[in-house]
């Protein structure tokens, strides 16, 4: 497994940089990174470290959200709510309603085999997504119309609706039977996830003040392990609750996260945010070469023409469910269209569900796949290079007028 750490580490930073020099998102070289060296391609990772690959690219995951939450201004998204709810569900849903009119006759599926399809396709990747967000927030850009703000938002709660979809689809596929009860567990998955995070994160501001009240001063890097630690249990108890009750453990997170914001002196939040910020830095590297490394090449190569079509013909109507979103609201036509680009990535979801279609023996699984990995390589690329090489054109930096 160090070994295997060490290619991770050494090979995928070295690729970043070179991307980095092309002018290329480091993602991209990060991505290669775990296609060369997984288990489809040179097949030099252990198999300890595949073995627990899906739980690293999850830790890395609460990572980033974590700072996405403190780094998060809630004044600020007031001031968008409606277009961020929306974001939250809309886009997803019109990619799904894509692959549901158009996969049949272009991939030869049948219309639920096609709704499993768009639910693993119809998810924006967070992981590529929340950084640039942070960091728009961060530079300025943006902030004014919170526009990285709404992003950031949607983008969170997008992943949950899709994937509660796709266990809705996917059992039909099976055979099962998909009641309303289970469309009625998003909103309480969201809400219950939001109150049980607010919650962790106002227990933990309160412990960190009794500590300071009684002269125990708890340092930035042991709140760090702490907030991480409580992280780690919000994102067990979704599993622990599977089944009984719907829980979004990813917005938990990022709701504790805010709580200790909004409890918290600025200086303290701004110091944990620079801290998860360079955990990031290795946690990213991990995430995504992991990603690379469930990239089956053969997979890729045998989808075909037909898949690059169904997965443009998606992505239209993904833009079109953005840009109904838009509607009303006060962004002009270069804002539109930068929140356009910022939800064309699509990573993390794709690579932690794309083969359970497979794995569960459904006649679509291999072609799922196969759509999913070819989704990966095009929109995380594309999104990435989109948002960083547009967002200084497109967005306005605050204070500059």
């Amino acid at each position: 497994m160090l070994t295997s750490l060490a290619y991770i580490f050494l090979i995928g930073l070295a690729m970043a940089a070179l991307c980095q020099q092309l002018h290329l998102p480091r993602i991209i070289g990060m991505l290669f990174t775990g296609i060369l060296l997984g288990p489809f391609a040179l097949n030099l990772l252990d198999d300890s470290i595949l073995s627990i690959s899906s739980e690293l690219r999850q830790m890395a995951l609460i990572i980033i959200l974590i700072k996405a939450g403190l780094s998060l201004n809630l004044a600020d998204l007031k001031k968008v709510g409606r277009p961020a709810v929306m974001m939250a569900c809309v886009p997803a849903s019109c990619e799904i309603l894509a692959f549901f009119l158009l996969a049949p006759a272009l991939m030869g599926v049948s219309r639920v085999e096609a709704a499993v399809m768009g639910a693993v396709l119809g998810a924006v990747s967070p992981a590529v997504v929340v950084p640039r967000m942070v960091q728009l927030m961060e530079e300025g850009y943006g902030t004014e119309k919170s526009i990285p703000q709404m992003i950031l938002a949607g983008a969170s709660c997008d992943d949950i609706f899709v994937i509660v979809l796709f266990s809705t689809f996917s059992s039909m596929a099976q055979g099962g039977s998909a009641s309303l009860a289970d469309f009625a567990g998003i909103p309480v998955s969201i809400l219950l996830g939001v109150a049980l995070g607010a919650a962790a994160g106002w227990l933990l501001s309160w412990f960190f003040e009794t500590a300071y009240a009684h002269k125990h001063m708890v340092r930035n890097s042991m709140k760090v392990i702490v907030v991480l630690g409580a992280a780690f249990l919000l994102m067990a108890a979704e599993t622990w609750l599977k089944g009984r009750v719907p829980l979004s453990g990813l917005l938990a997170v990022v709701a504790m996260a805010c709580t200790l914001k909004l409890r918290s002196t600025p200086a303290v939040t701004r110091r944990l945010s620079e801290k998860f910020g360079k955990l990031w830095l290795a946690a990213e590297v991990l995430l995504f070469v992991l990603v690379g490394a469930a990239v089956d090449v053969r997979y890729t190569l045998a989808a075909g023409p037909a898949a690059l079509a169904m997965i443009a013909l998606a992505l239209v109507f993904r833009a079109a469910g953005v840009c109904l979103c838009m509607a009303g609201t006060a962004l002009n036509r270069k804002e539109r269209l930068f929140c356009v680009i910022a939800y064309l990535p699509k990573a993390t979801v794709q690579a932690a569900i794309g083969s359970v279609p497979l794995a569960m023996g459904l006649p679509c699984g291999r072609l799922v796949l196969s759509v999913a990995v070819l989704a990966i390589l095009i929109t995380a690329p594309l999104g990435a290079i989109g948002m960083d090489a547009s967002y200084r054109r497109l967005l306005e930096k605050q204070g500059s007028r």
